[in-house]
């Protein structure tokens, strides 16, 4: 069974002076020693260092109190979270799967061994409580495969404890740096043993779902700068912004796979909006990209984010229900709503929740990474790939606003009903496509683009709320009906029903202004 831990470490450079004192630090009572741990550690990856390259680490290491199979995914820096498995011969499938976005249909292969030499002091507290943990530790590399050679060095490195208080590292930082000490130059060991044991560069697998080397927003030479230059010094074409866009929004897709398979907040709507900015670039820039070849990628992104709102629309729905008969007085909740309204979700869930793990493990689904990297290694660009960004970016921003807006007055056109609802959800996809457009036409545009970006995200919003009645509705239905069958009163799902018919009256109400806001934004 794998477990998560949050690690919170900072790392520098030592010499030949061993450990500072650091019993002056703020709050230390004491600094006890723990003795030297031997520790041999063998790091796996992919040939081409994939996993290396997105700034993860997996290993299998003996020795010291943590022994087993280890792999480490970047939080922030300084902050990564620690996934443990137990020790084993081989590659515990729960470690797999966490890696297998990056991986694919690849087997990671031993790449380093480190042998380390860990000398280890625990700094307490008054009352004897771990604050941090400090070791010294002296490493011997060696590298397995895509190089050779050896390397050796000695370094110091700071450990938060469990809930420990970040601020405690500064003044452990503070106390190390007046006594010469230095933070290391490498962000791991694994970063400097692939360094000094070949020369070779770690993004060699950039092409395969790690981070992107340019974005629109760095890639011209400022804000609003209708693309004059880019990063290199030379003219940025809206070929090279469009696909830096799509650089951006496959790396979040390949870097959030683990985070959904962990259940981690948020992370299931991140990834599924990656996917919907992909599709929608897609399509705002076919004069760009040969929609020939963009097409079937789209729909196998149309696919996955399908499979994805399972669960994310499954989460909203019953949140939203659930603050909605909270918010009900005593008095006109009859029967178990809420236990019905709770196994309903629990039913759901773990339904959607098994399904979904199938789809990240799926041939289709691998092979629809495969198909981005392919596109983005070889890029099918059309004439206007040449022109500059700005240009680019303009006509296919106000080509998407004309569509929503046609979208939007028949909607409004149309009486209150079935009929409606349907226009109305119509306008609700298509305004979440303009707005992506406009957001990736930001660092072209400028202030124009984020101008626009707010007014239809109002409208977005507004739209989005009358859907979400729509949903509620369909689902406080089904319930009643279940409950009026097993004999119990129907009537909480009917005030229920009737706050939802309220609540997407007030929503069509506020949609005319909310539209007017988005014609009297300044023309892109």
């Amino acid at each position: 069974m794998a477990e998560t831990k949050r690690e919170i470490e900072r790392k520098y450079a030592a010499d030949d002076s061993g450990l500072p004192d650091l019993t002056g630090v703020a709050g230390v009572a004491a600094v006890l020693d723990r003795g030297v741990a031997e520790l041999d550690a063998t790091y796996y990856d992919t040939p081409d260092l994939r996993l290396a390259a997105a700034s993860i680490t997996l290993r299998r290491r003996t020795g010291g109190s943590d022994a087993g199979w280890h792999l480490k995914l970047p939080v922030s820096p300084g902050v990564r979270d620690e996934i443990r498995a137990p020790l084993s011969g081989t590659l515990p499938p729960a470690l797999a799967a966490l890696v297998r976005s990056r991986v694919r249909d690849g087997e990671p292969v031993p790449v380093v061994r480190l042998r380390s030499a860990r000398d280890v002091r625990h700094l307490v507290d008054a009352d004897g409580a771990l604050l941090a943990e400090v070791s010294l530790d002296t490493v011997r590399a060696e590298r397995l495969s895509g190089g050779s050679g050896t390397a050796q060095w000695t370094e110091i490195e700071v450990e938060l404890a469990d809930g420990g208080d970040p601020a405690f590292l500064d003044r452990v930082d503070k106390r190390l740096r007046k006594a010469g000490v230095r933070p290391a130059k490498s962000p791991s060991k694994l970063a400097r043993a692939l360094a000094e044991t070949d020369p070779g560069p770690l993004d060699a697998g950039a092409d395969a779902g790690s981070a992107g080397k340019e974005s629109p927003g760095k890639a011209g030479s400022g804000k609003g700068d209708g693309g004059k230059k880019g990063s290199s010094g030379g003219h940025l074409t809206a070929g090279a912004y469009v696909l830096a866009y799509l650089r951006e929004q496959r790396d979040a897709i390949v870097a959030l796979d683990p985070a959904v398979r962990q259940e981690v907040p948020d992370a299931v709507h991140s990834m599924r909006v990656a996917t919907r900015r992909t599709r929608s670039a897609f399509r705002s820039y076919a004069k760009v990209l040969d929609r020939a070849v963009t097409d079937p990628v789209g729909a196998e992104l149309k696919w996955l984010a399908g499979e994805l709102g399972v669960d994310r629309d499954r989460e909203v729905l019953t949140a939203h229900l659930t603050a909605a008969l909270d918010d009900l007085p005593a008095t006109l909740v009859a029967g178990p709503v809420h236990d019905r309204l709770h196994s309903w979700a629990r039913e759901r869930h773990g339904g959607s929740r098994r399904h979904l793990i199938g789809v990240l493990d799926s041939r289709r689904y691998l092979n629809l990474l495969d198909a981005l990297d392919a596109l983005l290694a070889d890029p099918p660009l059309r004439r206007a790939a040449a022109a500059k960004p700005a240009k680019v970016a303009a006509k296919a921003v106000r080509k998407d606003v004309r569509k929503l807006s046609v979208l939007v007055e028949q909607a409004l056109w149309l009486p209150p009903g079935q009929e409606r609802d349907v226009a109305l959800h119509e306008a609700r996809k298509r305004a979440k496509r303009t707005r992506y457009a406009a957001e990736a036409a930001e660092p072209a545009l400028g202030a124009p683009a984020r101008k626009l970006v707010k007014s239809v995200k109002s409208v977005q919003k507004v739209l989005g709320e009358h859907q979400d009645s729509v949903m509620a509705r369909t689902t406080l239905g089904e319930l009643a009906a279940v409950a009026h069958a097993a004999g119990e009163s129907a009537f909480t799902y009917g005030v229920l029903y009737g706050r939802e018919e309220h609540r997407a009256a007030l929503s069509e109400a506020a949609l005319p202004e909310r539209w007017e806001k988005v014609r009297r934004t300044t023309a892109v």
